[in-house]
């Protein structure tokens, strides 16, 4: 479906609010359905396709939960330091019997997590008894079940462990081994292209007017830390019919990101690349930096188009991209890790747009604190790679004032 797009009046007087921007791409996009059957050693992160339950109890026998002797219950009832009661070592400590029972008034040796010999149905501590010849007083008495674990106590036998799109942990995974499953099913890490765009740009060594193309390796790595698989494309110019064929060649992905060429330049030719493809849904956003952004879907395939200027374009792949990768490959989205701190110098910030102020951390008379980097314009990217995280400055507020306790978002520290 072909959409036109005039690139000189889109969506830049009146911007969407980021929310809704976000929301309206995120509706516009599909969760993928491919799947895959892997060892559970190599799932760590992956979603499940599929509900699963255990196919065998843990443990899938009755245990002791304590080093001590096995016994009948029945047989120590009344029992106590000045009265013991007595009972017959059928296999001591010295002796390895797989094979011993616990006879009525006979006792058998067990340790930690070993099987519960046949007619026994709860351990006294060996803390509470006494071995004496080939007698056992037990100075303690103990109730059916008492110390033991039973058949299933961890885990039941056909109990259900984790519902399809559940995000696998480590522990999960030793879980899973525990009940006897080797392989699940999970879905396929989703796919993204990364077409780099701008006639200027190139991988090393610029001349006078030449950039070096960051970008594209910059959400290409940040694409493989959510999740995904990215293919990082060769640099395309600015050039209608090249860009045209670089988004087409990406449809078979589950989402097409380009970086450059989205705002309103007559060089800026992406959005209008994609609206003759498809549709462009969103094209300005009421966030700084970066409102140049656009967003939009090619034949069901949705397409993220990045600002050129490194920190507009980190903070919107942050905003848009992060949570439409989650949603397209089953992926969990989890907050993003905040920590509070103390503003050591103001933060400006325009009514009605969303800030994005880089802080840098540190500690100052025992308390945190957050320090708005001094370079602040959208296309300083060491001012994000040498800051701590950014502080969100919402919509209906003026900045944040000096010595007002805000929350720093650490966009890095996690997946």
């Amino acid at each position: 479906m072909t959409h036109t797009h005039d690139r000189q009046t889109a969506g830049f007087k009146e911007r969407t609010r980021v929310a809704e921007a976000r929301e309206t791409l995120l509706t516009a996009a599909t969760p993928h359905d491919r799947t895959e059957t892997l060892p559970v050693g190599r799932v760590d992160g992956r979603p499940l396709a599929e509900t699963v339950s255990a196919p065998n109890p843990v443990p899938n026998y009755d245990r002791a939960a304590m080093d001590g002797w096995a016994v009948r219950a029945a047989d120590t009832f009344g029992a106590s330091g000045r009265s013991p009661a007595v009972l017959r070592v059928a296999v001591s400590e010295a002796e390895s019997d797989p094979d011993a029972a616990v006879e009525p008034g006979s006792a058998v040796r067990v340790h930690t997590g070993s099987e519960l010999p046949p007619g026994a149905d709860a351990v006294v501590m060996i803390e509470q008894t006494e071995e004496v010849g080939g007698e056992l007083e037990v100075f303690d008495a103990v109730t059916d079940g008492e110390n033991v674990g039973e058949t299933g106590e961890d885990v039941a036998d056909g109990q259900a462990l984790f519902d399809a799109d559940h995000e696998l942990r480590p522990s999960d995974l030793g879980l899973l081994k525990s009940v006897g499953i080797d392989e699940v099913s999970v879905y396929d890490r989703p796919t993204v292209g990364v077409i780099p765009t701008g006639e200027e740009l190139v991988q090393s060594d610029p001349a006078p007017g030449e950039i070096v193309e960051t970008n594209g390796l910059t959400v290409s790595r940040l694409v493989e830390r959510w999740g995904g698989v990215a293919t990082y494309r060769n640099v395309v110019t600015d050039d209608a019919a090249a860009l045209r064929a670089a988004v087409q060649r990406d449809l078979t992905k589950d989402v097409v990101v380009t970086t450059g060429g989205s705002s309103v330049g007559t060089r800026d030719l992406v959005p209008d690349v994609v609206a003759e493809l498809g549709e462009v849904l969103v094209h300005g956003v009421a966030l700084k930096p970066g409102h140049p952004v656009a967003l939009g879907v090619v034949e069901d395939t949705p397409v993220v188009m990045l600002p050129g200027y490194p920190v507009a374009c980190i903070v919107n792949a942050v905003q848009f991209l992060r949570p439409l990768l989650k949603r397209v490959g089953h992926l969990a989205d989890r907050p993003t890790p905040t920590e509070e701190a103390r503003l050591v110098r103001k933060i400006p910030s325009e009514p009605g747009v969303r800030t994005f102020a880089r802080v840098r951390l540190g500690d100052e008379d025992g308390d945190r604190i957050a320090e708005p980097t001094r370079a602040s314009g959208s296309g300083v990217l060491s001012s994000v790679a040498l800051a701590d995280g950014w502080v969100v400055v919402p919509e209906e507020k003026e900045g944040y004032g000096e010595g007002e306790t805000v929350t720093v978002e650490g966009w890095e520290w996690s997946a």
